[in-house]
């Protein structure tokens, strides 16, 4: 069981996957992580790494199911976590996170990561 939070994002389902699985990106908007350590600079399945939380301590994740481009989620420490979902829709797409029902709460983060990648989507890069 699962608690999910959307968002409409009015920017390209490509930015916004793009910013999912460069985990060099994962700080900028994650409210929980301050540094990723893994095996890939991107992720596909399979990926093992380890993120910092914002508490100093080091947690191991596995991605356990990866569609390209759609939909990831991983394991960390051992207990399932946090689903990444992207769906294109006119004029954008939607951004879902899904939270085990057991830590709901966290799903008021995932609204601030939400916030926050939307913010990066849509500003320019510039080289």
């Amino acid at each position: 069981m699962t608690v999910a939070v959307s968002r409409f994002i009015p920017a390209d389902a490509g930015t916004v996957w793009e910013l999912l699985v460069d985990t060099s990106r994962w700080p900028e908007w994650g409210p929980s992580v301050t540094d990723v350590d893994i095996d890939a600079t991107r992720l596909h399945a399979g990926t093992t790494g380890r993120v910092r939380t914002r508490l100093g301590f080091w947690l191991p994740f596995v991605v356990r199911r990866f569609d390209e481009g759609r939909h990831w989620d991983w394991t960390v420490a051992g207990v399932p976590a946090t689903s990444h979902t992207v769906q294109p829709a006119p004029g954008g797409c939607r951004l879902t996170f899904g939270v085990p029902t057991v830590a709901a709460p966290y799903a008021l983060v995932c609204l601030v990561a939400m916030r926050r990648i939307e913010r990066l989507a849509r500003t320019p890069v510039t080289v």
